[in-house]
């Protein structure tokens, strides 16, 4: 069993408690329009048209697929920035034994391993199979995930995971539709789900001037944490135009002084562990 990964952060402050190890599949069911890794989102479809712009030939096409030379990449990015699809040329498809050999050059350093995506519930029984070998190391195990798929269905991995950080972009499901190309139903399943478990660590909202109704969401959603349990933390995240596709590139940052007042609504809406970030 293989899951494709684009990336891994060795170490990590901001994907949980501690130092973490953190672990990025590609593919995601959203498509977020404001997403900041767009090249996460779908997989590789060979069309080649990267191999035009790479300028060390790190890329070539066998047998109808495109493979990729770590040893001669320069870490340019251009075949990210040229693919019309989305997606990346550099996916590693990795077994759990290799992911395991990662983490174990930096275990003594490490409180735990975060997998994120894309969308990392998309493989769900890979990770029941590697949060098994992670436990084993005595790491803790946590979930980010924009979820869309239900975790009351995989209660085998929860019972693996010691906690998950939850999107939650929108409250409104006609807003969440426009953004993300999905309804909300399911994620604010998860939330009371999750919360109601004792498994959600943190809920995360990015907050978009001019697009999204970001004063209800920020007030409806701290509202059903609060409920749930006032000790979940509650990130507010602002927008910033970078990696972002080239429509959202020139939507300015919120304001220190809006992201103040937002964070004031939802710790008075209840919410004891709000940030900024």
């Amino acid at each position: 069993m293989k899951a494709p990964v684009n990336k891994i952060i060795p170490f990590s402050s901001v994907d949980g408690p501690g130092n973490r190890f953190s672990l990025f599949f590609q593919g995601c069911n959203f498509n977020c329009l404001y997403c900041h890794n767009p090249e996460t989102i779908n997989l590789c479809n060979n069309c080649g048209i990267c191999l035009e712009v790479c300028p060390k030939g790190a890329l070539n096409i066998i047998d109808g697929k495109v493979l990729w030379k770590e040893a001669l990449c320069v870490k340019c990015d251009l075949c990210i920035k040229e693919c019309p699809n989305l997606s990346s040329p550099k996916v590693k498809y990795m077994s759990v034994k290799e992911i395991l050999n990662e983490v174990y050059k930096y275990k003594l350093f490490l409180s735990g391993v975060t997998v994120s995506g894309g969308e990392c519930m998309l493989y769900a029984e890979f990770l029941k199979e590697l949060f098994k070998e992670i436990k084993n190391l005595n790491l803790t195990c946590f979930l980010d995930s924009n979820g869309y798929i239900l975790f009351e269905e995989f209660n085998d991995l929860l019972n693996l995971t010691d906690a998950v950080m939850l999107d939650v972009k929108s409250y409104d499901e006609k807003e969440h539709i426009m953004l993300t190309g999905k309804s909300n139903k399911n994620v604010l399943r998860n939330l009371i789900y999750l919360g109601s478990i004792g498994k959600l660590y943190e809920v995360r909202t990015v907050v978009v001037p001019d697009v999204l109704d970001n004063v209800n969401n920020i007030d409806s959603i701290s509202k059903m944490i609060a409920n749930i349990d006032d000790k979940i933390r509650y990130k507010l995240i602002k927008f910033r135009p970078l990696g972002v596709r080239k429509e959202f590139s020139r939507i300015k940052s919120p304001t220190d002084d809006f992201m103040i007042k937002l964070k004031e609504i939802a710790v008075n809406n209840g919410c004891k562990n709000v940030i900024i970030t």
